[in-house]
């Protein structure tokens, strides 16, 4: 039996959006959903006011209740269950991770401004969860997965890596195409009278596309596969990208003596800038 998605609600309009798109996730995956609220009220009994801890646990329960109802009505054949941990948001979410398929998070906002910013729990969830972290955001044509393309980043991507096969089982569940794309740059003492300048960096970039994407196109062969190397930046050409995707994969890692991932520039500038949801799939 595969592991639910875990979703983090809060109540806010980013978490609902969230939600709704774990709900689909889930009913294309056939999996379960276990919606998540860290409250810290049962740590107070005792110390704050009598009324307070009973106001808190009411508030948390109505929360879960909320989404729960929510996921009923988006799709009655979705498996959901509920429950509130007294906790902070990161510890519980980081806590319920190893047991998730993948844990889903809004893009933590108030308001159509604060929307567009990256709230301080699912930037620390994703750069800290050793296992698959969305962050759903971007505009309502990938929120919807209009688009039918997943967009796979293909940075220092060992072959057969953890987030090359989660982009092949998105790809495969959506029936859609698969983008793998890597990014590369002209040297910069090739000058400009060269007639083939960027030959060398071009190639290497589409033998190393080439080469992670190999086995699992021969595991997926109905997933059709479209390999791009594209000059210039690559949290630059992702984002860029991404405008015209549903879902965004990026590979994550650990390195000794750092505490947590290394999202990098890249991985930072998708969270905050992508204009779909972002899926972080660390190397185990």
């Amino acid at each position: 039996m595969e592991l639910p998605l875990v979703v983090g609600v809060d109540g806010s309009d980013a978490g609902m959006r969230a939600l709704d798109w774990a709900v689909d996730e889930a009913a294309r995956h056939g999996l379960p959903l276990r919606l998540v609220h860290a409250s810290r009220w049962e740590w107070y009994e005792g110390v704050a006011p009598q009324d307070s801890a009973p106001a808190e646990q009411a508030m948390a329960d109505r929360v879960v209740a909320s989404a729960a109802d929510r996921v009923a009505r988006r799709n009655p054949e979705v498996e959901v269950s509920v429950q509130v941990l007294a906790d902070d948001a990161v510890t519980a979410l980081l806590r319920e991770a190893p047991y998730a398929t993948a844990v889903v998070l809004g893009c933590k906002g108030r308001g159509e401004f604060a929307d567009l910013l990256l709230g301080s729990v699912s930037l620390s969830v994703a750069a800290r969860a050793q296992h698959p972290v969305v962050v759903v955001r971007g505009d309502k044509a990938g929120l919807e997965s209009r688009h039918d393309r997943v967009l796979l980043g293909v940075g220092d991507t060992a072959p057969g890596s953890p987030a090359v096969r989660f982009a092949f089982r998105e790809a495969e569940a959506r029936g859609c195409v698969l983008d793998a794309v890597r990014a590369w740059r002209s040297p910069a003492h090739e000058t400009a009278d060269r007639t083939e300048p960027c030959a060398g960096p071009e190639q290497r970039a589409s033998a190393l596309v080439d080469a992670a994407v190999a086995a699992e196109a021969e595991a997926h062969p109905s997933v059709h596969v479209r390999r791009t190397t594209v000059e210039g930046p690559a949290h630059t050409v992702l984002v860029r990208r991404s405008a015209a995707a549903d879902l965004l994969v990026l590979g994550a890692r650990h390195r000794h003596g750092h505490f947590g991932l290394q999202l990098g520039r890249v991985g930072h500038a998708a969270l905050h800038h992508a204009a779909c949801p972002v899926a972080v799939v660390p190397r185990r």
